[in-house]
């Protein structure tokens, strides 16, 4: 199954850029968090001298890296599936089984951009803010919140494709070999 939308070439250059964008996005994030991570045990073991708010600033930055890398898994379907079930049926109910699965998570990334959404706005009407440094939350939850809106849009994408095409479950099995594919694009 290609990667491409029948609307066009066009349109399927676009969304394989919006794609990349987001995965370039949880990759610095992934980086931020590793550096703050980094420096911290540095400071505090090697210096006697902790950064401030680091335990807070590496939880809500891990937060961010997680609800945009969900985006991506999204798209290319690359998470741990346990399809017992679905191998043990023939194709057509096992489409209709991925179909159903994919469903679901659109709907739980549904509830849970709706839930942080919430937190957004608890976190910028109660104040909230990091132990030292007395950073707001807000801008983590909202970038969180940002995340979980662009892996609502891939899930639903790939349900478009799935219910479109009717892709099987373990079509992305290869995916390192299409990722490289991609990049030589």
């Amino acid at each position: 199954m290609s990667d491409t939308l029948p609307t066009g070439p066009s349109a399927a250059r676009s969304v394989t850029r919006l794609v990349r964008l987001i995965e370039r996005v949880a990759g610095v994030i992934l980086g931020l968090v590793t550096l703050l991570i980094v420096a911290s045990a540095i400071g505090r073991y090697g210096f006697a001298r902790p950064l401030p708010d680091a335990f807070d600033l590496s939880r809500l930055i891990l937060g961010v890296a997680i609800a945009w890398g969900m985006a991506s898994v999204a798209w290319h379907g690359t998470h741990i599936k346990v399809d017992l079930l679905a191998q043990a049926l023939g194709p057509r109910a096992r489409a209709w089984v991925n179909a159903f699965a994919w469903a679901v998570l659109l709907g739980f990334t549904a509830l849970m951009c709706w839930k942080i959404w919430g937190r957004v706005n608890a976190a910028m009407s109660g104040g909230d803010a990091t132990m030292d440094l007395r950073l707001p939350h807000w801008p983590f939850f909202l970038s969180i919140w940002l995340g979980l809106m662009a892996a609502l849009l891939t899930t639903t994408l790939r349900l478009w494709r799935i219910l479109r095409w009717g892709g099987d479950l373990g079509e992305f099995d290869g995916i390192d070999d299409q990722l490289l594919g991609d990049q030589r694009k």
